[in-house]
């Protein structure tokens, strides 16, 4: 019998559902040589955000000319996605032989590590390979049992800190920041980005603890912002440079935030002679970054398409603000929720800024069916219309035709499946 490609194999894994803890992906990066030795890390918790903070600070980096790798999760289309070097997705071949590699590190351990365990090895190995100088790693779930946690970054973001995944992390705001802060290692630092007082208080601790630095990201930072057709331009100055006049590349109120957090950390990494960053590199990092499927405009069929993820009550609320504030009126829905997220938070959230839920659900077990969906939709939001439409590309027509743009939310499994009918 043929073997297995390294890509089926990390498909095998998906099965095994999530597994916290560091005794997999240590065992695991042990057999192949401990390949987060080879260069730096920066690692980016939080709830919200983390995503897009890590693109940014991967941009600065690559303008400085450093070579970089990037590892973000989940995937939209092709799991390739997760690892970036240089700004650009690894090419398949490469992804594939790395991934043979890895299956066969993970044969010598007692148990399959999970798919996520997988991957990551899988990006640290290829950063190696690639000879990158530093490593940005996005978190996937929490923190501390994280298997990103398998680093030790130079310094660390933590974004907003919210509900989300409470059955892994805690059912409280304390408990989820705490998994977070697990991230800071002794004698790092650690941009925290504006949060509340009880996750301050936590990560604080946390920084106390380890003897890292905290750094709260808006401390002696000023910025003047307006809103132009869902674009930031805003003024920025901090207590290390005036950037004057920026617009970013990122639609949406809510990356002001992502942005200074972005802008702190990488200029910690300056003024610790970590990584040389001038202030033109801070620029570019806002201004010339990329990040689909977060408030992307996109056309279908002459029609107009928005498409975000929003798949926690956070997001969900965040881009209701968007909405609110560039249309000034309820539009369509395309919606798809995983079963393991606050689905009527989520639903609630995006209810007033909805003319009409077309419920559907991408082709995962883990999504709550359509019919499921609209059922809670209907309970959440009696004034919204509802209907419930398989598949996802039958539920953007119907949506469509309601009027534009069209907004495609909830999931960004659900948001890959709709990018592909849109190429």
């Amino acid at each position: 019998m043929m073997a297995a490609s390294g890509r089926q194999y990390l498909s095998s894994l998906e099965q095994l559902g999530i597994k916290l803890g560091l005794e997999q992906i240590r065992a695991l990066v042990d057999h192949l040589g401990r390949p987060d030795r080879a260069y730096r890390s920066i690692v980016v918790a939080g709830t919200n955000g983390k995503g897009s903070v890590t693109a940014m600070v991967e941009r600065g980096l690559r303008a400085v000319g450093c070579r970089t790798g990037r590892y973000t999760s989940p995937h939209l289309v092709d799991v390739e996605e997760r690892v970036a070097i240089d700004g650009r997705q690894i090419a398949a071949e490469e992804f594939e032989r790395v991934a043979c590699d890895v299956r066969a590190a993970a044969e010598r351990l007692p148990a399959p590590p999970s798919f996520f365990e997988a991957t990551t090895a899988v990006a640290l190995e290829a950063f190696r390979r690639a000879r990158i100088d530093v490593a940005v790693l996005e978190v996937g779930l929490g923190g501390r049992l994280d298997a990103t946690n398998v680093v030790c970054p130079m310094g660390v973001a933590i974004t907003s800190v919210d509900f989300d995944h409470e059955q892994y992390l805690g059912q409280s705001l304390e408990a989820i920041a705490r998994e977070k802060a697990g991230v800071i290692k002794p004698g790092s630092f650690a941009v925290v980005a504006e949060n509340s007082p009880v996750v301050r208080q936590v990560i604080r601790a946390r920084c106390l603890e380890t003897e890292a630095d905290f750094v709260p990201a808006t401390e002696g930072v000023e910025v003047e912002t307006a809103i132009s057709a869902g674009r930031s331009d805003i003024r920025l100055r901090t207590r290390h440079a005036d950037y004057g006049q920026l617009t970013l590349g990122l639609r949406g109120r809510h990356q002001i935030a992502n942005a200074v957090t972005a802008v702190r950390l990488l200029e910690e990494l300056d003024v610790r002679s970590l990584v040389r960053v001038p202030a033109a590199a801070v620029r570019t990092a806002l201004t010339d970054v990329d990040w689909p499927a977060r408030l992307e405009p996109r056309r279908w069929r002459d029609h107009d398409v928005l498409i975000d993820g929003a798949h926690n009550p956070a997001g969900a609320r965040a881009l209701a603000s968007y909405l609110h504030e560039v249309f000034c009126r309820r539009l369509p829905f395309v919606i798809g929720v995983m079963r393991d997220k606050e689905v009527t938070q989520i639903v609630e959230a995006l209810a007033g800024s909805a003319s009409c839920f077309v419920c559907t659900a991408p082709n995962t077990p883990r999504a709550v069916s359509p019919a499921e969906l609209s059922t809670i939709a209907r309970q959440v939001a009696p004034d919204v219309d509802t209907i419930a439409i398989m598949p996802p590309v039958a539920a953007l027509a119907r949506a469509v035709a309601l009027g534009t743009p069209a907004v495609v939310a909830g999931s960004l499994y659900l948001a890959g499946e709709i990018r592909v009918e849109l190429t």
